[in-house]
């Protein structure tokens, strides 16, 4: 099959599947655990935090101008307001980032294993290319490089058109990554998973910044409303479990379209073996001319 059709196949399938009750059970379970930790987290360190940041940002020479230039440009507020949206700004991140590194580690494996149960992908050998310990590193190393390129790129996520742009190439980055590896982790041997995100390195970069960019809507309006600020548990909750969705989302879509590049790509594997076989068998027989 094609990988443009490959593409759409599974994105539809994803969106089936997302509507399940079990997907949104399991895009809620990761919801709840992560909010209640952060949840408790933001709830012990809210008012330190914000106590530290607003000295920072009034003392740092790096950030003091950021509060000046806004008083000079009329918000004359902003002293009570810009600590805060400060703190959010650095907060969204971090959870998106636990809540996809949260359900790359829990709720993938439960998919691909429900996935691959499906009629068409019951042919598929298990090869166990990948592994817990593998995952672990894996997912560890790529969501220190994601934070990294966050915290690098935050200060120009204020900027009209990067804020529409960055993030989602960030998150699709990270989600390409996570989501590749454990979807492959027990069907393909590492030269085949090697190899499928060679060949379908485009398609599924593409995956991840639709994904990204669907991630970019809660992440927009968490950042920007004041409505956020006034109300952040709440939208913060509803935010995240929208993030959740979007992720499980995700993992079913690359689940698709990777089982389905797995399973052509040994066809593709057995239909040589085969041609190869016969013939050597053409050459071995008797020419009676």
């Amino acid at each position: 099959m094609d990988s443009i059709q490959q593409l759409f196949k599974s994105f539809g399938l994803a969106i089936v599947g997302t509507m399940h009750p079990k997907m949104l059970w399991l895009s809620l379970r990761p919801f709840l655990i992560v909010s209640v930790l952060w949840g408790c987290l933001i709830w012990l360190t809210w008012t330190p935090a914000l106590e530290m940041l607003s000295i920072f940002l009034t003392t740092s020479i790096f950030t003091s101008w950021i509060q000046d230039g806004l008083i000079w440009a009329g918000f004359e507020n902003a002293r009570a307001w810009i600590a805060p949206l400060f703190f959010v700004m650095l907060l969204i991140p971090l959870i998106s980032i636990s809540l996809l590194v949260f359900i790359a580690f829990t709720t993938v494996p439960a998919i691909v294993r429900r996935v691959s149960r499906q009629r068409a992908y019951q042919s598929l050998d298990r090869k166990k290319g990948g592994s817990v310990f593998g995952s672990v590193i894996y997912t560890l190393w790529s969501a220190l490089i994601c934070l990294a390129l966050v915290m690098l790129t935050l200060p120009v996520w204020w900027i009209p058109p990067l804020v529409a742009v960055l993030p989602p190439l960030i998150w699709g980055w990270l989600t390409m990554r996570l989501m590749s590896y454990d979807v492959l982790a027990q069907h393909a041997s590492p030269e085949e998973r090697d190899l499928l995100l060679q060949r379908y390195r485009w398609p599924l970069f593409a995956m991840g910044i639709v994904s990204g960019m669907l991630g970019a809507v809660p992440t927009f309006f968490w950042a920007t409303s004041a409505l956020a600020l006034v109300l952040f548990p709440i939208v913060s909750f509803v935010a995240l479990w929208i993030y959740s969705l979007i992720f499980v989302f995700a993992a079913l879509w690359f689940t698709h379209f990777l089982l389905e590049a797995l399973k052509d790509l040994r066809q593709t594997e057995l239909d040589k073996t085969l041609n190869i076989e016969a013939r050597v068998i053409d050459m071995e027989l008797p020419y009676h001319g």
